[in-house]
């Protein structure tokens, strides 16, 4: 199935990503290559919310430059057309798993959304229109940070998640995901008590 098609499947989880979907599928008929980063306003990226085997944990990282707990993922390398490919290599670039592949149930995106990027030295202020998918590692592999990525890399358990400095479409993301894998336990709006 192409973008397009998943995108007008695509299930948002609230309001905001209800509005960041059509923001992307409007981006997608103005730009036939949505995964440029010459286009100014924004672009296309990918991104993975990866579990273990079990999926009892999760796998986030520490961002350098937005001082932020994330999910691996990013821009597109030139030739890749789909969001599932910039996610997966992402993922391993950004962690060291070499094993990783797209959880079979999970809706293809599993989420969506669009966040502004701070402008900095050569490069202006744009949007990330960001697809992201659920993905299991498997075997196993070392973590290797990505030292010019991350500052630090790590294994979660669901409930210590609500510890960390989440944005709330990481949060709506990461429930999506636990929903899918079906994983007892709380998870909802607010921090468990």
């Amino acid at each position: 199935m192409d973008l397009l098609t998943q995108l007008r499947c695509h299930t948002p989880g609230d309001e905001k990503e209800r509005c960041d979907l059509e923001r992307i599928l409007g981006f997608l008929a103005q730009h036939p290559n949505p995964f440029d980063r010459h286009i100014a306003a924004g672009h296309l990226t990918g991104s993975a919310v990866i579990v273990e085997g079990s999926g009892q944990r999760v796998l986030l990282l520490r961002h350098r430059k937005l001082q932020r707990w994330l999910q691996p993922g990013g821009h597109a390398d030139p030739g890749e057309l789909t969001g599932e490919a910039v996610a997966l290599r992402e993922a391993r670039e950004e962690t060291g798993l070499t094993e990783l592949r797209l959880h079979a149930a999970a809706p293809r995106p599993l989420d969506v959304d669009v966040h502004a990027i701070p402008a900095r030295p050569g490069e202006p202020a744009h949007a990330h229109l960001d697809l992201r998918y659920l993905v299991e590692a498997g075997g196993a592999s070392a973590l290797v940070r990505a030292a010019d990525e991350s500052e630090d890399l790590r294994w979660f358990t669901w409930d210590a998640t609500w510890q960390l400095d989440l944005d709330a479409g990481l949060r709506r993301a990461l429930a999506k995901a636990r929903q899918v894998l079906g994983v007892g336990g709380f998870w909802g709006a607010e921090p468990p008590a």
